[in-house]
């Protein structure tokens, strides 16, 4: 089991029960309290039992595949860049171009929320943290979750 939540629109909080990985897409920053300090930049990284992936796109900036219990989350803001290299059950973006081309089971927004909603014809929910027991606990419909 794990936890999401995000106090910014550019940021994402993963919470598992050993650790606490913050992701700011904005600045391609991984900040997991990790004694070398935080991660920047691409690459493939273990932290407690989350595996992230982070890819470069085009732009210079970095996207997150992340993998926590068998789910995937896919945390890639407002680009649209290099989305065939994500593959996510849950994807936390504002974009709807990205969430057509993967196809997630839910949808963290992060950004435009009545714009996205509207546009791919879905209601929101409004969490404070959204809590993942596993794979199979994720809608089988799919639903935009808004967290502040």
């Amino acid at each position: 089991m794990f936890e999401i939540e995000s106090k910014k629109p550019e940021e994402i909080t993963i919470l598992t029960k050993k650790t606490t990985i913050k992701f700011n897409i904005e600045d391609s920053v991984i900040d997991a309290g990790l004694a070398v300090g935080k991660i920047t930049g691409p690459g493939e990284f273990e932290v407690g039992d989350a595996t992230i992936r982070g890819i470069a796109t085009e732009s210079g900036k970095t996207i997150y595949d992340v993998e926590v219990g068998g789910v995937h989350i896919g945390i890639i803001g407002g680009i649209e860049e290099n989305l065939d290299d994500i593959v996510a059950d849950i994807l936390c973006t504002s974009s709807v171009r990205a969430i057509r081309e993967i196809e997630p089971k839910l949808i963290i927004a992060m950004g435009n929320v009545d714009g996205m909603v509207a546009e791919l014809k879905l209601t929101a929910r409004t969490e404070k943290k959204l809590k993942v027991k596993n794979l199979d606990s994720l809608s089988t419909t799919k639903e935009v979750v808004v967290l502040n």
